[in-house]
């Protein structure tokens, strides 16, 4: 690792969020509400009523109807100086030049630094080993998207903030090509198959999400690689191994559609069955594959990462 004392000290009082809107999502309160994990419906209004939320450089009611392409700058308010150190933490560099990194995402690294989890994170690690990420005072430097923390994976990571959202619109205008492998509960059919079904923030339970008739839109798709039976002891059942390749890029998307339809992903602690299944120590879910075009030369990028071992040793039980 490069130079492991660095710190990054951001000293605002406010933190700016910026959201392009990438199809039709509603009221504003309740787009804040999905897309900002802290905020809840209320807070987001009152964040609207005190001039903190500006639509296109403009401020807005709470009822607004957002269109595709609005542009929202959010000042959230900071509990406290948020320190970003530098940590020495090892990382598996899939690939690398001077304008991005992909990084294999081991499961149970959250990606940056939040609420009960200051440190350990990809983004400690990054400062590490590429301290130059540092100088741009970002909260988030470099992270132009987000894997759960049970999630492994690929997980691309811009240098300069021009590429960083250079990245980031392709993601917006759905020109990245991303696929999961992931264990299901169940013999799934048909073989390939596609979920449409929006997802919003579950009113009962704010942690979660689940399919909405006021939800945003959402599309999966997927196809079967491999199903099976296990018939011995207390995990016995049948399961699925499938490629996923969602559309869209809602919170929690894959293990809400594959779960609203009756084959959750197997052990997913929120959204899977509770009865004894596999041996699997955590969500049977991986980032496999990622397609981009590289936002300096436009070349087309395809990389891939097989099944961590932890997970592919489940198949052979």
């Amino acid at each position: 690792m490069r130079n492991p004392g660095f710190v990054c000290d951001v000293m605002s009082e406010q933190r700016q969020v910026e959201l392009r809107v990438a199809d039709g999502a509603g009221r504003l309160d309740k787009y804040l509400a999905d897309e900002i994990p802290e905020l809840s419906r209320s807070a987001a209004q009152r964040l609207i009523d005190d001039g903190q939320v500006t639509v296109n450089g403009e401020p807005v009611k709470a009822s607004y109807k957002l269109r595709l392409g609005d542009t929202l700058f959010v000042l959230l308010p900071s509990a406290r100086t948020t320190e970003l150190a530098a940590e020495a933490i090892p990382l598996e560099v899939i690939y690398e030049d001077e304008t991005l990194l992909v990084i294999d995402k081991p499961a149970g690294m959250v990606v940056h630094p939040a609420p009960g989890h200051p440190g350990g994170t990809l983004v400690n690690a990054l400062l590490a080993y590429c301290p130059e990420l540092g100088q741009s005072g970002d909260e988030r430097p470099g992270i132009v998207h987000r894997l759960d923390r049970d999630t492994s994976g690929l997980i691309l990571v811009a240098k300069s903030e021009k590429a960083r959202k250079a990245l980031q619109r392709q993601f917006e205008q759905r020109q990245v090509d991303k696929a999961y492998l992931a264990l299901l509960d169940g013999h799934l059919q048909p073989a390939w198959g596609r979920i449409e079904a929006p997802i919003g923030r579950d009113p009962q339970h704010r942690q979660r999400m689940a399919v909405l008739a006021g939800g945003r839109e959402a599309i999966t798709e997927y196809h079967v690689l491999e199903q099976f039976a296990h018939d011995l002891g207390p995990a016995q059942g049948n399961y699925s191994l499938v490629e996923v390749e969602p559309r869209t890029g809602r919170t929690h998307q894959i293990r809400v559609h594959f779960a609203s339809i009756g084959h959750p992903v197997v052990a997913d602690p929120i959204y899977g069955r509770r009865r004894r299944q596999l041996p699997v120590p955590r969500q049977f879910l991986h980032a496999s594959r990622l397609g981009f075009k590289h936002p300096k030369t436009g070349q087309r990028l395809i990389l891939q990462a097989p099944l961590p071992p932890d997970l592919s040793s489940c198949l052979l039980y």
